[in-house]
């Protein structure tokens, strides 16, 4: 069977190339358009009840007063993203090849889409409470949909690293590099567990973070031994990065914590705020941003078969894979602008995933990446 192409693709054999390069280039305009989002669902939150002062709802929290009219404009602002990747999924869904109506709509056409987008944005605030709050008990499912997908990710990418850079039981290379970042990982695994500890348990009554972080430290532990046991060969640079990975996730758990109570402190800076609340804000921000793109782009891992041979004319990755993500990205930050309580939100100015809901997610998340370590879900090349 004769495959036949355009002409315009057999006199240019570049054009491919220009195709890949605009492709590529369009992850980063999706994600500025992502960015703005979630600056645009913080300015809701904290100062839209006072410059739309007319125009509150009936929020989903049911008191009508200012701060369930701010978590209804986070949720209506994240359903409106939500919106609009989901109808650049379904419209580029099953594209594979650079050539075609589809993949020039993914890669281009910006100003029909940003039409597109500010419809969107602005559809869900006619809608009425009713659905918002319905939005917002999905967007709970959502939020942990796009946690496993985050986690099947870096999943893939350790066991992307182990594969690059510790040896082959078989062969003969050394493995210098890989054991050097074992090593390492493993010491910022327990440096991390010790600094948990003088930050988060200031006193003997703290319990529960007592409790949180002698578990993680016993997690980081059993990997270990688990990645040196012969018959499961995970290898050690794996078991190091995974560790500092749940280290992470125990930091952020504690961080979570209400700003109230005799186990957290805190640096004033003013009566409205201080300054580790107000980076940990920005760095939020960036790092939701930042997570969602890298799982966006990171198709492969969620692909069942990996070894199939990819063409000039092929897609780079996978477009309806790409916006999915940032569809269910969408409901994710907006539990975390909401501290993942519909019923009694945390909205205070510069605050973002506190609360006693955010910390047990994120507990359950990490004891979720220590119970599927070694077993990715999908292969890795």
């Amino acid at each position: 069977m004769i495959k036949i192409q355009s002409p315009e693709l057999c006199k240019d054999s570049g054009l491919y190339e220009a195709r890949k390069r605009q492709s590529l280039r369009a992850r980063y305009v999706y994600g500025l358009i992502f960015f703005a989002t979630n600056l645009l669902a913080w300015f809701i939150r904290d100062y839209g009840a006072m410059v739309f002062h007319g125009l509150h709802h009936n929020s989903v929290c049911g008191t009508g007063d200012s701060k369930c009219f701010q978590s209804g404009g986070v949720l209506r602002v994240s359903l409106g993203c939500f919106i609009f990747f989901w109808l650049m999924f379904a419209t580029t869904f099953g594209t594979r090849k650079l050539q075609g109506v589809r993949n020039s709509w993914h890669s281009g056409c910006w100003v029909i889409k940003f039409i597109v987008y500010a419809v969107s944005i602005v559809t869900p605030f006619v809608i009425p409470n009713i659905f918002i709050q319905l939005y917002g008990e999905i967007a709970r499912m959502g939020a942990g949909i796009f946690l496993i997908l985050q986690l099947i990710s870096m999943l893939h990418l350790i066991s992307w690293c182990n594969k690059r850079w510790m040896p082959d039981p078989g062969s003969n290379q050394c493995g210098l590099f890989g054991l050097f970042l074992s090593t390492v990982s493993f010491i910022a695994s327990f440096a991390g567990v010790a600094v948990l500890y003088i930050l988060y348990v200031p006193n003997s009554s703290c319990v529960f973070n007592i409790f949180t972080i002698i578990w993680t430290a016993i997690l980081v532990k059993i990997m270990m031994a688990v990645s040196l046991h012969s018959k499961v060969n995970e290898g050690l640079l794996s078991s190091g990065i995974m560790g500092s990975y749940i280290v992470f996730l125990c930091w952020s758990a504690l961080h979570s914590e209400p700003r109230t109570g005799k186990c957290y402190t805190e640096i004033k800076i003013g009566k409205d705020g201080n300054w580790a609340t107000i980076i940990s804000f920005i760095i939020a921000i960036c790092s939701i941003v930042m997570a969602t793109f890298s799982t966006g782009i990171d198709s492969r891992s969620f692909q069942f078969r990996n070894d199939e041979m990819q063409s000039e004319e092929d897609a780079p990755y996978s477009y309806e894979i790409f916006h999915i993500v940032f569809a269910v990205g969408a409901m994710y930050f907006a539990m975390l602008f909401i501290s993942w309580e519909l019923n009694h939100p945390i909205t205070r100015k510069w605050s973002i995933d506190v609360g006693w809901a955010s910390t047990w997610v994120k507990i359950m998340n990490e004891w979720l990446a220590a119970c599927i370590y070694g077993k990715p879900p999908f292969p890795v090349d």
